[in-house]
Formats: structure tokens, C-alpha cells, sequence
């Protein structure tokens, strides 16, 4: 019997009982299905985070002080406080690095901003005006504040766009610039409207001085002259700011240094390894669906027993009905496979477009997902299979 009868063979027998062929399948597609739209979605969300983080640029480094240190004496616990390490002299320093191109203070606080009987709970910045430059921001409207607004401690405010629609209106952002907003119960002037933002910036100095009222720094974004410097600028960093707060020990650097690499990597990482677990998770069920189409064709094994005979007698090798059986069983699981791909990548474009993240499906998963459907068909049908091909002609004719 050549190959082509074979197929032919197998496919005729799996359509005798239609119901039981799909319902074999069943835990094949429900396995493949949950692995595509797991790693589908790790990835988009992957995808989704890292572009937010890029929006920095990956020449941008941020200095964060540490954030909190044990007080009180003995060992009796003490208590926990914030550390407040950074200053605005730190940020001048770091700013005359050779290798710095730009450097922005940065403090934040959550505010109630109102407008026209609206309100709207806001992270407010306080910022130099280079921080729209290192942020990169796409303006839909107005402008930045600039250096003479942060010397003036101005009450310009600078608008998300989600902040603006929260508090003028859907397609507000055209008009609202030079309209008021209070902060706190404080007029401040819209100079600007961001995109895909939800917060608020304004002068370092007002945030200092009145609004936040603060002088230490919740970070510094430091954007350097060329990304090839970043580790090398991150070194001279550390060390600028250990002699600035009379450190010695590395070990007891109050503050830290990363690049939106790093984050990105971190990130990265962290959602990798999340994705492999849950595939890992729904994978089980492929386990349990290969189990499923060994029990089944067993089953049809059994029920076939005088078929197998009557192939045997009139010459049928062992070699052919080992072949026919396994061909059924990967037939299973590719078709099998298939409907969960296509079920998979569905179920994920519906999810990322539910969840607003890109629709990511990668050629080596859907490879991977046909290399497991037949690897699938093939361990598990192979047992069947050979126990049909080893049955004698004449115990199967026999067979009641």
C-alpha cells in the first residue's frame, strides 16, 4: 500500500464517526487556542509597556534618590522615612557633566485640577523647561513654558490631553490655550496640550514655592549627548553625587541611576517570563488532549480489530498499518491545531483591541504551535498505532 492509500485510508475511517473526531479534537484546539492568545497578548503588552518607556529616549537617564531608609536606635525596629537626597544642587552638577546635553528637575504631586464646574484628580510635575524636550512630547496645540517661566516661578500650566477632555470636552484642545484651570484652589494659564497624557506640568520653581512645597527632588531626567555614553555618563554620575553627599562606601549611595534601557530590559524580562509561565499553564492542555486521542484511538483500535485482518490478509504489512493509524492521529492534531490557531489569534485581536495594546502574532508561534500539534499526534498515537500493527490476521478475523 503506498502512502497516497494510506491518507486516503485514514481519512475515510476518522469521517465514519464525525462526532467523536471533533470532539477528540476538542482539547487539541482548546490547548493551541490558550497558547497563542497567551503569548499574543504577553507579547502586545510587552510591546505596549516598552513603548511607553521608550517615549524618553533611550538617551535619557533618570536619578532617583533611595526611597526609604530604617531610623530610631537598638534593635527595636525604628521606623520608616522617605528619603529626600536629591537636590537642585545635584541637578546643576550632573547638568555641567561634559557628556550632558540637557537636565530637568522633576517633583510630583497628585492635585485636584477644576474648570467650568469640572473636576479632574491629576499627577501635577513640577519641571524645567527642558523637560518637554527630553520628554519628547507631541504638542496638539500651544507650547512648552520656557526657561524665563521657570526663572519667574509663572503660573503656566501645561495639559494632558485626557485632562483637557476630562475638564473642557471632547476636541477641546484647540481652544483651550490661555484658558484658566485651578490647581488647588490656584488660577494657573494653559500654554499647552499634550497627547496621550494624563497629567499636568509646571515650572519647577512654582511647583517648589508654593504649590507642592518642596525642595528636595522626586528625580532627575538627565538626556545625554550621544546613547553610546550613557553607561560611561551613568559612572560619572555615581560618582559626582557620592562626593556631593560625602559618601564613600558604594554600598551606601543614597540614590540610583537608570537608563530606559534598563527599565526596558527589566520590563522585558519580567513579562517574558510571566508569558512562559502561562503558556506553560495552558500547554497542560494539550497534555491532557494528547492523553484524549490515545484513549480514543485505542478505542478505534479495538473497535477496527476485524478491518486490521481482513488488511493483513490480503497483504497489508505491519509497517502500513503502523503508518495508517499514526497518520490518523496527526491528522487529528493538525487539523486540530489549526482551528486553535485561527481561534487564538481571534480571541487575541479582540482582547488587545479590548485592552488597547498591539495585536502581535509572530511566524515562529504559529510554527511552533503546528510543530507540537503533529509532535502531539505522533507520541501519542504512536502506542495505538503499533498495537494495531502488531495484531495477528487470524486472532483479528476472529475477533467477535
Amino acid at each position: 500500500m503506498d502512502l497516497q492509500e494510506l491518507i486516503s485510508l485514514a481519512f475515510e475511517a476518522l469521517k465514519r464517526n464525525i462526532v467523536r473526531t471533533l470532539l477528540t479534537m476538542l482539547g487539541i484546539i482548546i490547548g493551541i487556542a490558550s497558547v497563542i492568545t497567551i503569548i499574543s497578548l504577553g507579547e502586545g503588552s510587552t510591546q505596549s509597556i516598552v513603548s511607553q518607556i521608550s517615549a524618553f529616549g533611550a538617551n535619557v537617564l533618570t536619578v532617583s534618590p533611595g526611597k526609604s531608609q530604617r531610623t530610631g536606635h537598638g534593635g527595636g525596629g525604628g521606623t520608616t522615612s522617605t528619603v529626600t537626597t536629591l537636590t537642585s544642587d545635584d541637578a546643576e552638577a550632573v547638568d555641567k557633566l561634559y557628556e550632558v546635553e540637557t537636565v530637568s528637575r522633576i517633583m510630583s504631586k497628585t492635585f485636584t485640577i477644576t474648570a467650568n464646574s469640572e473636576s479632574s484628580s491629576v499627577q501635577v510635575t513640577g519641571a524645567d523647561a527642558s523637560y518637554g524636550e527630553i520628554q519628547g512630547n507631541k504638542y496638539l496645540s500651544g507650547s512648552f513654558f520656557d526657561e524665563g517661566d521657570v526663572i519667574g516661578a509663572s503660573k503656566d500650566i501645561v495639559l494632558g490631553d485626557q485632562v483637557v477632555e476630562d475638564l473642557f470636552g471632547e476636541g477641546a484642545e484647540q481652544f483651550v490655550i490661555g484658558e484658566t484651570v485651578r490647581v488647588d484652589g490656584r488660577v494657573f494659564q494653559v500654554v499647552g496640550v499634550v497627547s496621550d497624557n494624563s497629567g499636568a506640568v509646571v515650572p519647577i520653581t512654582t511647583a517648589q514655592g508654593f504649590l507642592i512645597g518642596q525642595t528636595h527632588l522626586d528625580s532627575i531626567s538627565v538626556a545625554v549627548i550621544d546613547v553610546e555614553l550613557i553607561d560611561k555618563v551613568t559612572e560619572d554620575i555615581e560618582i559626582l553625587l557620592m562626593d556631593n553627599h560625602g559618601i564613600d562606601d558604594p554600598e551606601l549611595i543614597d540614590f540610583g541611576v537608570r537608563s530606559s534601557q534598563a527599565f526596558v530590559e527589566t520590563i522585558s524580562s519580567v513579562t517574558g517570563t510571566l508569558t512562559a509561565l502561562l503558556s506553560g499553564i495552558a500547554a497542560i492542555s494539550l497534555l491532557v488532549g494528547g492523553i484524549g486521542i490515545m484513549n480514543i484511538m485505542l478505542v478505534t483500535v479495538t473497535e477496527r480489530t476485524k478491518e486490521i485482518g481482513l488488511l493483513k490478509a490480503v497483504g497489508a504489512k505491519n509497517q502500513s498499518i503502523l503508518v495508517q493509524f499514526l497518520i490518523e492521529a496527526v491528522v487529528l492534531t493538525f487539523s486540530g491545531g489549526f482551528v486553535g490557531i485561527v481561534l487564538g489569534a481571534g480571541l487575541a485581536f479582540v482582547a488587545s483591541n479590548m485592552m488597547s495594546i498591539p495585536f502581535v502574532i509572530r511566524l515562529s508561534s504559529v510554527l511552533l504551535s503546528f510543530g507540537v500539534s503533529v509532535g502531539v499526534g505522533i507520541l501519542f498515537g504512536y502506542y495505538p498505532a503499533k498495537k494495531a500493527a502488531k495484531l495477528s490476521p487470524i486472532d483479528a478475523l476472529r475477533y467477535e
